[in-house]
């Protein structure tokens, strides 16, 4: 009921964290005037297309202009900024899994985070908040915002494992196809775009790999003792699927070079066997061309085994230029 009320005001989830891992929902018109316990935490979570979210983000948020300008801008790229008061911005990207849409086409979230409140926006659906979601319905959720902001990372980070295993997985595939058979010919188009879809996975994944290094250091009041270990485990994980994507790439070259070897080998193997043949040919062409001029003089033109007399001698041509080439090893 809440969210169907919410969606009218461009808030698509409001919750308030009990500190036990659950959360109860709210509705639009309980914000101004709700009163948090101290082990509770608000998360509100924002349509940053809809009117009305830009409307309460500047007029009645509480936060500066500043604030509301980076969350607001319109195009943006992983960081970190923290602001006094002990707060920060945070803007992550995650792995599009909306229906029709290009995983590497990633969606972003941008997070504000107080001890006791966190704003997050999106632009399109994030799967990362449905299963956060999941986890506070089942009581097993985040019980504090430094908490939420963790997991929400995690999440996001965890999509990105099985975009990477799959990319990796379909190069596999071409390179056994093109060891176990000489002929197949691996699609290019297919080939380059995972190439290229591991590159833009890098572009986004790098900067935020530097964001969770940053946040293993950040020692803020209202963060967790353990914290900082867990986005070190983040910093961890892409660190090894960016190194597993340079690695795709290279490998998506490899299969292209031995494509090009190949084709090479193939193209120099068939202008070899079509200089074998002119060079046999050649010859008796001439030779050929030689009886067939009409004129007086031709030799044997009068001898009754004349024509079986020309043949032999083109085969014996023909025989003495394959010893002559097997002799200089060209066959």
């Amino acid at each position: 009921m809440f969210e169907e009320e919410n969606a009218q005001w461009g808030l698509v989830h409001a919750l308030v964290l009990d500190g036990k891992g659950g959360a109860r929902s709210i509705a639009r018109t309980e914000l101004d005037d709700l009163q948090l316990q101290p082990q509770e935490s608000l998360w509100l979570h924002w349509d940053r297309s809809h009117p009305q979210t830009q409307t309460w983000l500047r007029k009645s948020s509480g936060l500066s202009e500043f604030a509301c300008d980076l969350l607001l801008e319109e195009n943006t790229r992983p960081r970190l900024l923290p602001l006094p008061d002990s707060e920060l911005l945070l803007f992550l990207r995650g792995v599009n899994l909306n229906p029709g849409a290009e995983p590497e086409d990633m969606v972003s979230v941008r997070i504000f985070a107080a001890a006791s409140r966190v704003i997050s926006l999106r632009l399109r659906p994030l799967r990362a908040t449905d299963e956060l979601l999941v986890q506070l319905a089942d009581g097993k959720g985040p019980k504090t915002a430094s908490e939420l902001i963790l997991y929400m990372a995690q999440y996001l980070t965890n999509k990105v494992q099985d975009l990477v295993t799959d990319l990796s997985e379909i190069v596999d595939g071409e390179e056994e196809k093109l060891d176990a058979d000489e002929r197949y010919t691996p699609e290019h188009g297919s080939v380059l775009q995972i190439r290229r879809r591991a590159a833009g996975l890098k572009r986004f994944l790098a900067p935020q790999r530097d964001i969770f290094a940053q946040l293993t250091r950040i020692k803020l009041p209202w963060f967790c003792d353990d914290d900082a270990d867990y986005w070190n485990e983040l910093n961890n994980s892409l660190t090894r699927y960016l190194e597993e994507l340079e690695l795709t790439r290279e490998r998506v070259g490899l299969v292209l070079e031995a494509e090009d070897r190949r084709l090479s080998v193939r193209m120099n193997r068939t202008m070899y066997r079509f200089g074998i043949i002119t060079g046999i040919f050649l010859p008796m062409s001439f030779l050929t061309g030689l009886l067939g001029i009409n004129v007086g003089g031709i030799p044997f033109s009068g001898d009754p085994y004349g024509f079986a007399i020309a043949c032999l001698m083109m085969v014996v041509v023909a025989l003495g230029q394959w010893w002559l080439f097997r002799r200089l090893r060209w066959v």
